[in-house]
């Protein structure tokens, strides 16, 4: 793992560290000056939820709110203050292509002595998508599906979009080298497991029956929606990367047209028209538009 100094001014002292699969490590030293100023911070803020003896809600000293606040929630609330800033500074002025936001731990905290703050993350990957037109063309075309009739002549059967669709995202997959971080797949795999214990729990059945039911062991389940999750963000990658090496674009009236009809009620669709879910939809839509061009080659 290559590790630099980053390029900032700030008081604060972070080492950056990168790995070749993408991962990233991002180690904060915080002096303990700023420290103890976003401790008072925090204790004011949590002090005004906290029940005192002897005092009004919200009106006990520093001191006293400091004695009924468990140290951990105290470390935290001070953090939270202190490396929202702190990391998009170090992705501003390094720029980082961050994959997701960092999950942090502590490395220290002592007393009257400098912080040291671990953040963990990746970097998106960056891969060439090659003369994948060409490619597509010369290899996917020349895979005929063929159906003999009864006079034993053979008839060529013109393929489904969604044949098209599916030979075009298992031929992307293997020939496009993207080389996907172990952190990211194991944040959607995650999402996925969390997705499908929920799914278990509504039918009313303990893991440990589903599991017997489909004949799946928790490692073999693991292993199959990290696979799930590796194919999923590679192909959402690759499709970015095409739409924007086809310049494919994304109207405002599209996007407004896929939240209506995707919202069951109007309530749901203003929630979902603001400017981050447009970006989402947008996104969605651009590699919608990418994969249509591509099944358009065949």
């Amino acid at each position: 793992m290559e590790s630099k100094k980053a390029d900032t001014k700030a008081t604060v002292s972070p080492t950056i560290a990168k790995s070749d699969d993408g991962n990233l490590q991002i180690t904060f030293t915080i002096p303990w000056s700023d420290i103890k100023k976003k401790r008072v911070d925090a204790l004011n803020q949590l002090g005004k939820d906290v029940e005192v003896p002897g005092f009004r809600k919200g009106k006990a000293p520093i001191e006293k709110v400091a004695e009924h606040i468990p140290q951990s929630k105290l470390i935290e609330r001070t953090l939270s203050e202190i490396l929202p800033k702190l990391v998009g500074e170090v992705i501003t002025k390094n720029k980082l292509r961050i994959a997701l936001y960092p999950r942090f731990e502590l490395i220290s905290s002592e007393e009257n002595k400098d912080w040291q703050v671990r953040a963990l993350t990746c970097e998106i990957p960056d891969f060439e998508v090659g003369n994948y037109k060409d490619q597509i063309k010369s290899t996917l075309i020349a895979t005929q599906i063929w159906t003999p009739d009864n006079a034993g002549n053979e008839q060529k059967k013109e393929r489904s979009q969604a044949e098209k669709q599916d030979m075009i995202i298992e031929f992307l997959l293997k020939t496009i080298p993207a080389k996907i971080p172990k952190i990211l797949i194991d944040e959607e795999a995650n999402a996925r497991l969390a997705n499908l214990l929920d799914r278990i729990e509504k039918l009313g059945l303990s893991l440990d029956n589903y599991l017997a039911s489909v004949g799946k062991t928790p490692e073999s389940i693991r292993s199959e929606y990290e696979k799930q999750a590796k194919d999923a963000i590679t192909i959402e990658l690759i499709l970015n990367k095409i739409s924007d090496e086809e310049n494919i674009k994304v109207e405002e009236n599209e996007i407004s047209a896929a939240i209506n009809a995707g919202s069951a009620s109007k309530e749901l669709g203003e929630r979902l028209n603001t400017a981050e879910h447009r970006n989402l939809i947008q996104a969605i839509l651009k590699r919608r538009k990418a994969l249509d061009y591509l099944s358009s080659l065949l």
